[in-house]
């Protein structure tokens, strides 16, 4: 399509028009994600915190030159010819786009919606789908991207529909009542799949009841709705359905009535397997789903029915379930070979999951971008086609270096050796890449691995990891994402926002955090120490660092590296002016440190009247900032020395700002004071300890997402008699003949010393197990003698979302910071993105 088409179809009024013709093949939310910008259509959205019409001029600026927006705004920057249309609502224009596009195509389409396991069973129904005919002929199958299965989600997912695809399988998610009838409208499901109802997204919906209502009004037109009779209240759901649907036919599975479609009779787990028993139409089966948990095991068994509904027969299936792996919702960034990461996906090979890494790839700041690649066997695309896509992606994404393995890219290197910026080597399989292999090929890279099943891509993901502890932190970098927005609904929009980084962001890991924060948009980054500075800025961060703690000899590399000191006496001062008027540096960014309490670092009222002096005497610097900290905004019986700093700081700064010719910003709000004292925004705020996950405020810490996840696993297991003793000085004394599994983890990792003989635990299988005995250097046992198959090499958990922080922090009796900065850089930091 061409901007004129859609401006037909979404209507609204024209307000700048060009003769531009270029067909229009993406369609764009997020400024930051803009590839192909001449074939983009900015839709501006409004956000609740930020509207996308604060971004129109950064997308123009990327090359965007079609824009749908809901709000007049000044356009005088678009020097080029552009199209512009004003909507009264840019989400409802979408949408009318989205239905558009629906209804040009006539394929059948899964809507599949619940409160949880919808992602899972849309991937797990797709990939037995894309080998079976016939949907895999021709394009084969489309459907949702990730998890895009919101109002803004779905006309997005919808868009990619082309004449070539067999069938649709889309995701449909809501968060309150009303929403369901616009998705409904959009994706037309011929056949729909209800996976649960449980307590997720409940917030808005008064009970369980009207939330079922609401989810089953995706079906009011569908033929078929596949769904379980042991959802509670399910059989009232489906009375109301069908009398606004009398044709609806329904597809049902249940453990309990054997009038189901599917009646399960038998469930055994073994291991790591759960074998089902069923009958259908009469006859008896069998299949073994290589899952264990209720909730894995229920998707299957959601998947299981929509095949047989859709004919697909039993050795299909039975093959298909067996070879089920848990759906990557994430992507994982790991230390590699020759200071590379890697990231890496050996299951999915698609598109629209190339594409998803692709995008995450280019996010990566500073380093070289590299793909390897196999053939997508799973697809039923003209190989030609394929391969031009594939092809059109690197170039867009802008890949350095691209090693395909497999006949069908060999047969169409051609297409890729176009590309003249890009490095590319083919490989026909795994081995051959594996035996030609040599560390010195990869240095300094981010590598996207990106395998079909049959190439076995975990033997190359083996070759490149760098083989560090398996002790591992996980850090999710959409927790930090949903944190700052968070914290950013506590705050004014014209409020400015820095963010902490300092001391390795809190154990995080500073550059990966530091990407991903400059991704989404803060306006300061800040850390301790010059060198944190350093190491940021040589992986390509550009925001203004700010360096708390400026060592007197490390001004000339500040300067040199273009990082803002924090000024707290008159000698740091006097000194810093020197080493800029050295460097001959004019308006150098400095910031001015007040002391209004805390009484640690900072310049005094009887400080003012030397440092004014010095400040009128130069040119050289200029203050960016004045500010003070905060000694006790967490704790309410301090509100009254809160209130106290903020006054001291008012006559201080506002001295300060009467002899200046220009206006600082003034911040003294931190991760607490955000919550507890919304009063002192001021023109910036400092998020610190929230930002990772934590906060003093009850209230506020239900709204954060758990960041980092200490993982160990099980080295050892042993039968231990009540008679004998466990660790050094046998302080680990039995009381009954025990099972004893000792965990790759001590306190060299920073995991406390304080913690044994049982005053600390961890979750294996989700169970508490105590510490028993001392904790060693490098490791530590536990008692798990309560809890089933338990088996050697299994993860335990040390913290997380279950085993919080700040449980650690008051066995330590000590706070949440010292425990998360306490670990050691030894223990390997992985970075996930959902």
């Amino acid at each position: 399509m061409n901007f004129k088409e859609i401006h037909t179809i979404i209507g609204g009024k024209l307000i700048l028009q060009s003769n531009r013709k270029e067909s229009i093949t993406e369609l764009s939310i997020d400024s930051r994600r803009i590839v192909a910008a001449s074939a983009t259509l900015f839709f501006a959205i409004a956000g609740e915190q930020r509207s996308g019409i604060q971004f129109v001029k950064d997308a123009y600026l990327k090359g965007v030159r079609n824009f749908v927006i809901h709000e007049k705004i000044d356009l005088s920057f678009m020097h080029q010819a552009a199209n512009v249309v004003l909507v009264k609502d840019s989400v409802a224009a979408l949408q009318k786009l989205g239905t558009y596009i629906r209804q040009q195509f006539q394929l059948p389409v899964i809507a599949i919606t619940g409160s949880n396991g919808k992602t899972i069973v849309k991937e797990w129904l797709s990939k037995i789908l894309s080998g079976t005919a016939p949907f895999n002929e021709k394009a084969g199958i489309v459907k949702s991207p990730k998890s895009f299965n919101s109002q803004i989600g779905v006309p997005l997912s919808l868009w990619q529909i082309q004449a070539e695809h067999t069938i649709g399988v889309f995701e449909a998610g809501i968060s309150k009542v009303g929403e369901m009838a616009h998705l409904e409208a959009m994706i037309q499901p011929s056949i729909g799949i209800l996976t649960n109802i449980g307590d997720a997204h409940s917030e808005f919906f008064s009970n369980k009841e009207e939330k079922l209502q609401e989810k089953l009004k995706l079906f009011y037109h569908s033929d078929y709705l596949v769904v379980s009779l042991d959802i509670n209240h399910i059989k009232e759901g489906l009375d109301t359905l069908k009398k606004k649907n009398k044709k609806l036919k329904r597809f049902t599975w249940s453990y309990e009535d054997e009038q189901a479609d599917l009646y399960i009779f038998s469930k055994r787990i073994k291991r790591q397997q759960c074998s089902l028993q069923y009958y259908y139409l009469g006859k008896k089966y069998t299949v073994h789903i290589p899952f264990t948990q209720d909730a894995y095991v229920q998707n299957a068994i959601n998947v299981i029915a929509t095949l047989l509904l859709l004919g697909v027969d039993f050795e299909t299936i039975k093959e298909g379930i067996a070879q089920l792996k848990a759906v990557a919702m994430r992507l994982e960034v790991r230390d590699a070979v020759n200071d590379c990461f890697l990231i890496a996906d050996t299951y999915n090979s698609d598109l629209s999951s190339l594409k998803a890494g692709l995008e995450f790839l280019s996010q990566q700041m500073h380093k070289k971008k590299t793909l390897i690649l196999s053939d997508m066997q799973e697809s039923g695309k003209d190989k030609t086609k394929q391969a031009t896509a594939i092809a059109s992606l690197l170039k867009e994404y802008k890949v350095g270096k691209f090693i395909a393995i497999g006949a069908e890219l060999n047969a169409h290197q051609s297409l890729f050796l176009e590309n003249k910026k890009m490095e590319t080597h083919f490989f026909e399989t795994t081995e051959l890449f594996l035996k030609q292999y040599h560390p010195s090929f990869f240095e300094k890279e981010y590598i996207l691995l990106k395998g079909a099943r049959k190439f076995a891509f975990e033997r190359i993901q083996n070759r490149l990891e760098l083989q560090l502890h398996n002790t591992i932190l996980e850090v999710n970098l959409e927790a930090i994402a949903h944190n700052l927005k968070a914290y950013k609904k506590c705050i004014k929009p014209s409020t400015k926002l820095m963010a902490m980084v300092k001391a390795y962001s809190y154990g995080s890991g500073s550059v990966e955090v530091a990407q991903k924060l400059q991704y989404e948009g803060v306006d300061y980054l800040t850390v301790a120490y010059t060198d944190e500075g350093i190491e940021l800025r040589n992986s390509g961060i550009s925001l203004p660092i700010m360096v708390m703690s400026p060592e007197i000899h490390s001004f000339e590399s500040m300067i040199r590296w273009r990082l803002e000191p924090e000024i707290f006496n008159i000698h740091s001062l006097q000194l810093f002016i020197q080493a800029a008027n050295a460097q001959q540096e004019m308006h150098y960014p400095i910031h001015l440190k007040l002391d209004t309490g805390m009484h640690r670092l900072g310049f005094e009222e009887q400080d003012l009247e030397m440092m004014l002096y010095l400040l009128h005497n130069t040119e050289t610097v200029k203050v960016a900032s004045i500010f003070s900290h905060l000694a006790g905004s967490d704790e309410l019986r301090l509100n009254t020395f809160t209130a106290k700093q903020n006054k001291i700081f008012d006559k201080l700064s506002g001295m300060i700002m009467q002899q200046l010719a220009y206006k600082p910003l003034l911040h003294i709000a931190n991760s607490a004071g955000i919550v507890n004292h919304p009063e002192l925004q001021k023109d910036m705020v400092r998020l610190g300890i929230g930002l990772y996950g934590i906060d003093s405020s009850k209230h506020m810490q239900q709204k954060l997402q758990n960041v980092s996840t200490l993982k160990s696993y099980i080295v050892q297991i042993r039968n231990v008699a009540k008679t004998e003793t466990v660790g050094y000085s046998r302080k680990g004394k039995l009381k009954r003949d025990s099972k004893i599994a000792t965990v790759a983890i001590g306190y060299a990792d920073g995991y406390f010393r304080s913690f044994g003989n049982g005053v600390g635990y961890m979750l294996v299988h989700n169970k508490k197990a105590r510490i028993v005995g001392n904790v060693c250097m490098d490791m530590c046992m536990l008692d798990v003698t309560d809890i089933k198959d338990v088996q050697e090499g299994d993860e335990v958990i040390v913290f997380g979302k279950e085993l919080p922080v700040s449980t650690l922090a008051a066995w330590g009796q000590t706070i949440s910071y010292e425990v998360l900065t306490s670990i050691s850089r030894r223990v390997n930091r992985v970075y996930v993105n959902e």
